[in-house]
């Protein structure tokens, strides 16, 4: 398993990575794509909006996106702080007016609003988790891509006792 720390890298100079995927669409809503070793994902709009419903639309996953950056952010950030937790349960939600896509111009094409709901299972103080959380939003690739489109992306950080814990 490897690491990253900024230990590891000489911080006054760019690291740059390149990540590749392949995506195909057969002219109709539904979209097939390659993530070479790890396998194909299909995206597609619900029936009710001209799809075939056999994945989530496109929108639904950069909020699952933004899920699975918050929960490897929030490890790297936790393993560093070091700050004990058992899992998150994240809930997401967003608004859209869906006039900017199909065509209406002055209408922002994207989300209106994003909710986000993180509940950590920890015994740690709930200022600790303010404090991880808050380096952890900092740090998020997914959270800042969204938060500097200048959606309303409302966070909400709970804590949970791993004893009452879902899962």
């Amino acid at each position: 398993m490897s690491t990253e720390t900024s230990d590891a890298f000489d911080m006054s100079e760019p690291v740059v990575r390149r990540k590749v995927l392949r995506a195909t669409n057969h002219g109709t809503m539904m979209t097939d794509i390659d993530f070479g070793e790890y396998g194909v994902f299909v995206t597609d709009e619900p029936i009710a909006h001209g799809g075939s419903g056999e994945g989530p639309s496109p929108l639904q996953t950069v909020l699952g996106a933004l899920c699975g950056c918050e929960s490897v952010t929030f490890r790297r950030t936790a393993t560093e702080f070091g700050f004990d937790y058992q899992g998150i349960e994240f809930e997401a939600a967003f608004t859209i007016d869906i006039r900017g896509r199909l065509g209406r111009r002055g209408v922002r094409q994207h989300f209106q609003t994003v909710k986000l709901q993180a509940v950590v299972a920890t015994e740690e103080s709930v200022e600790r988790l303010n404090e991880v959380a808050a380096e952890t939003e900092a740090r998020c690739p997914v959270f800042n891509l969204i938060s500097d489109a200048g959606v309303n992306l409302e966070v909400s950080w709970i804590r949970r006792s791993p004893a009452t814990a879902t899962g």
